[in-house]
């Protein structure tokens, strides 16, 4: 018999109960049909691996599939989560087409654009939830904390969306670790044994009869540990355990433990160390792979023995270490040139035609010294690891920096790892890389092009006003070098000043604009960013009656383009890049038709290419333009749907058309604290055309309450700057608010700037309004003529809310003139407008106005949907239109059977019991009435 018992790991799960408990709930919830998630925290040896082989044994029923993050195999996008969801693939088909491209360019199936990678977490969580469908699936990540950054947001994603799929997906990370992107999911840290049980798992450990002192000691030190407990005994000779001849160590936990199974793996024959380092430099586990390159270092098969019989890892099928302190006790302590030996024999052995980008990785990790034909390999590596995600191109392309001689292709290299940094959202990263490329020899072109990613990764980063300035630096020095990049990167200042707007303290949209007009022409053919650069600039420096023909071309020429063969990646570049400059166009023109057709656009492409960077963008563009078509619940849910995207990828929330939303539903006083809310935020962030856009809600809010005292405070702040888009819609507010307090002195002038805009676009939403808001200033003589030219203009476009407000205006005219009959005519269709709509505050001034003339008005009564949660009216409006529930999943970011659980609950509170009933149960509802089905009787 030997000093030490053969381990049972089942052992090390003494004391356990408290952790066994929550496991057992979470098997027994994804029996019963529900979803379970649960992250278990603590320090390296604690019992974590052994509370999953544990659930995995009882997980009787189940198909289980699992893996083991390896910190060598950080930096390959998505290589977790490839290695998770192999033996799902059967399921890839079923998906929806852009989840499936997503899933299969990230893998590497197919060649594509580089997928989001919440876009891929979707079609994670719908090969999981389909895996599910006919039996309970358990999901097993053991050290989370080495996943690549893909693969852990991807199963993030997965773990905040599962709901009514019978999953369990458990998680492991070791502390002090990070792993932020598991924040917020439920958790349980995973405490040291106490004494009695750490002395009786210790006893089960040693066969030789212990020495008090040394029993002791070897408790304390463990604090707990079960891994200490089994293993450090092991480091000790028999007399120092009998006799108390031992020294504690200083080192932490994890180091001794790094050290125990180190010394083990010492006593092994040359051989069998060898081939174990070869396994610990491969983070796959493929045993073929393994044997080729031991082959090829004159390794033998039975090497494995000993390695095997020191219980330091299983040959098989795969490759498995009894723990990744064993990995790194070989990998991480092994010397250089053994550690580089490994790698060129695994480059060797990896087959270039299937796996060129591990092969690349391995010579690499193989290379003592700078190699140009690395870098190169590795470069070639990045172009295809971009169509699977651009952490992992930054990831080969920094490395090619670092292996390529040439100082000057080494900075152009570094620069490009930067550039694929920001595009994949890695901040710090950029910035390690941006101040390598500094340090070395910077041409006038190498200088030019790191100041403007700096300028990017700032306004990425905070959107602060420092970005205009920045760009514009940026775009000086590229001018004579670059012409094309130079234009490009003037658009950018123009949308950054834009964005800035009267928050700016750097050169503000003139000082950009002069500068875009003086640039050098297009090197070749006038693209769209040149054709939007000019006249943005035009707009700004001749002022808008000039600069709206050139606003005119460029819009035709978005819609053109649009409609014409220029690629979805292409389409998304330009909002991507210059978000803040084709987006206002169309309300700047007041041209509603050219809105609704861009905004449509806008969606589909996004939707069809997954572009979740953009989607949220353009969603709120077509909100936007619902609000105004007086389709209030419609631009919600593209809010919350906009909304969840941003959350799911942790980007701000387009907040502005939820601002005016909430400001036309008379949301009080929500909407006065969501305003508040968002001035706070977005002023923080230097954003003033959010804060120009708040106020403008505020006055809005107002009018619909008739106090207009405070409408005219707001508007007249929101006036105060010309904002792109809405600084003529808070003329317009400004005009109405003045007028009804006794205050043409402000009225006037704003008219005239108001004239001025709506002459120069004449389009019928400009015409009207103009019309409406010149009425209120005119005599009686003049003043009908022009509300009824305001209601003809407005009744022949799609802005149904303004059409309303000039019926409301001018039926509040009549009534004062005692034509109470005339009045009615305009207050009927105006509150029922208002009311369908769900514009309460307008609706109620309709109402008032109604009721002095002697017409009985009822208020509608509050309906059933009323009870659903904001995403049960999302799940119900959407299929009230007609969408699958896989079609509804793919929107809402959750799966379909979440959705089909949702709608179980959305029928029983509203009392139907299928989706053809949706339609009925949720229109708005109405009283009785004897006008055309308006909620109105008349008084005798």
């Amino acid at each position: 018999m030997g000093v030490f018992a053969t381990i049972d790991t089942r052992s090390a799960l003494r004391g356990r109960d408290r952790e066994l408990t929550a496991l057992e709930r979470a098997l027994a919830t994804a029996r019963s049909g529900s979803s379970a998630v649960l992250v278990l925290r603590g320090e390296a040896g604690i019992g974590k691996t052994a509370l999953l082989e544990h659930t995995t044994r009882r997980a009787t029923g189940f198909r289980i599939v699992g893996i083991a993050g390896v910190q060598s195999e950080m930096e390959l996008a998505f290589a977790g989560l490839h290695q998770l969801c192999g033996p799902l693939l059967d399921g890839l088909d079923a998906l929806p087409g852009p989840q499936r491209d997503a899933l299969s360019v990230a893998f590497g199936i197919q060649e594509g654009e580089a997928p989001n990678r919440f876009l891929v977490g979707l079609a994670a969580l719908g090969l999981l939830a389909g895996a599910s469908r006919d039996r309970p699936l358990l999901v097993l990540v053991d050290d989370a904390q080495w996943l690549d950054d893909g693969s852990t947001q991807a199963l993030a994603f997965v773990a905040r969306r599962l709901m009514a799929e019978q999953v369990a997906l458990i998680f492991t990370v070791r502390e002090p670790e990070d792993a932020r992107d598991l924040a917020g999911l439920p958790e349980l840290t995973v405490e040291g044994l106490d004494e009695p049980d750490a002395r009786a798992l210790l006893a089960s450990a040693v066969h030789v009869p212990l020495d008090p002192p040394v029993r002791d000691r070897i408790v304390a030190e463990a604090h707990g540990n079960p891994m200490a407990l089994l293993h450090l005994p092991r480091a000790l000779a028999p007399a120092e355990l009998a006799g108390g001849f031992w020294l504690p160590g200083r080192q932490p936990l994890a180091g001794r433990l790094e050290n125990a199974f180190h010394q083990r793996f010492r006593t092994l024959p040359e051989d069998s160390r060898r081939l174990l380092l070869i396994a610990a430099a491969d983070p796959t586990g493929d045993a073929a792979l393994l044997w080729r390159a031991a082959g090829l270092q004159g390794i033998p098969a039975e090497a494995a023995v000993p390695a095997e019989a020191a219980g330091l890892v299983e040959f098989g099928t795969g490759v498995r270490f009894h723990h990744p302190l064993v990995r790194s006790a070989v990998y991480q302590r092994a010397p250089a040139p053994d550690r580089r030996a490994a790698h060129r024999a695994l480059a060797r052995a990896t087959d270039p035609g299937r796996d060129p980008d591990r092969r690349a990785w391995h010579r690499a990790h193989a290379a003592a010294r700078p190699d140009e034909s690395v870098a190169e390999d590795l470069e070639r590596s990045a172009g295809r690891a971009h169509a699977r995600g651009g952490a992992a191109a930054a990831a080969f392309l920094r490395r090619a920096a670092e292996l390529t001689p040439d100082p000057a292709r080494r900075v152009a290299r570094a620069l490009d790892a930067a550039q694929a940094a920001i595009d994949a959202g890695g901040p710090a990263q950029a910035d390690t890389l941006l101040a390598a490329a500094e340090a070395g020899p910077l041409d006038d072109l190498h200088r030019a092009r790191l100041e403007r990613l700096r300028a990017r990764l700032v306004y990425a980063q905070v959107r602060g006003n420092d970005a205009p300035r920045l760009l514009l630096d940026a775009a000086h020095r590229l001018a004579p070098l670059d012409a094309a990049l130079a234009r490009d990167t003037l658009l950018e200042a123009v949308g950054a000043a834009i964005f800035a707007g009267r928050l700016s303290d750097g050169p503000g949209q003139r000082e950009v604009a002069e500068a875009a007009r003086a640039a050098p022409p297009p090197p070749g053919p006038p693209r769209m960013v040149d054709v939007l650069l000019d006249s943005m600039a035009g707009w700004i420096i001749d002022g808008h009656a000039t600069g709206a023909r050139a606003l005119r071309h460029a819009l035709d020429v978005v819609r053109e383009q649009r409609r014409s063969g220029v690629t979805d990646a292409e389409r998304r570049w330009l909002w991507l890049a210059f978000r803040v400059t084709p987006e206002p166009l169309a309300p700047e023109l007041w041209d509603d038709d050219a809105w609704h057709e861009l905004a449509e656009g806008a969606v589909t492409c996004a939707r069809e290419a997954g572009a979740l960077s953009v989607l949220p963008m353009a969603l709120t563009y077509q909100a936007g333009f619902l609000l105004h078509a007086g389709e209030f619940d419609a631009a919600a849910a593209l809010i919350g749907e906009a909304t969840a995207i941003s959350e799911a990828t942790g980007g701000a929330p387009m907040m502005y058309t939820s601002l005016v939303l909430a400001a036309w539903r008379d949301e009080e006083p929500e909407a006065l604290d969501h305003i508040a809310t968002t001035a706070m935020e977005v002023g923080a962030r230097g954003e003033g055309r959010a804060l120009g856009l708040a106020e403008y809600a505020t006055a809005v809010l107002y009018n619909g309450l008739g106090r207009y005292d405070a409408a005219l405070a707001a508007a007249r702040r929101a006036c105060q700057y010309e904002d792109l888009g809405f600084y003529g819609w808070a003329l317009a507010e400004l005009i109405e608010a003045a007028v009804r307090c006794g205050r043409p002195e402000l009225a006037t002038p704003a008219l005239e700037s108001l004239i001025e805009r709506t002459r120069a676009s004449g389009t019928e939403w400009a015409l009207g309004m103009a019309a409406r808001s010149r009425a209120l200033l005119s005599d009686d003589r003049d003043a009908e003529a022009l509300y009824r030219e305001a209601i003809e203009h407005l009744g022949r476009c799609r802005v149904t809310v303004h059409l309303a407000r000039a019926r409301l205006l001018y039926g509040e005219w009549l009534r004062r003139r005692n034509r109470r009959q005339e009045s009615r005519a305009q207050l009927r269709p105006a509150h029922e407008t208002f009311s369908v709509a769900g514009a309460c505050g307008f609706a109620e001034r309709a109402r008032r106005e109604l009721l002095a003339t002697g017409e009985t008005v009822r208020k509608r009564t509050v309906s059933a949907a009323a009870e659903l949660t904001s995403q049960e009216a999302q799940i119900a409006g959407l299929a009230r239109i007609g969408h699958t529930n896989d079609e509804i999943a793919a929107r809402l970011f959750i799966s379909p059977r979440t959705v089909e659980w949702h709608l179980g609950n959305v029928f029983a509170k509203l009392g139907v019991s299928s989706r053809r009933h949706l339609r009925a149960a949720l229109a708005a509802p109405k009283t009785p009435a004897t006008h055309r089905g308006h909620p109105l009787t008349r008084r005798s």
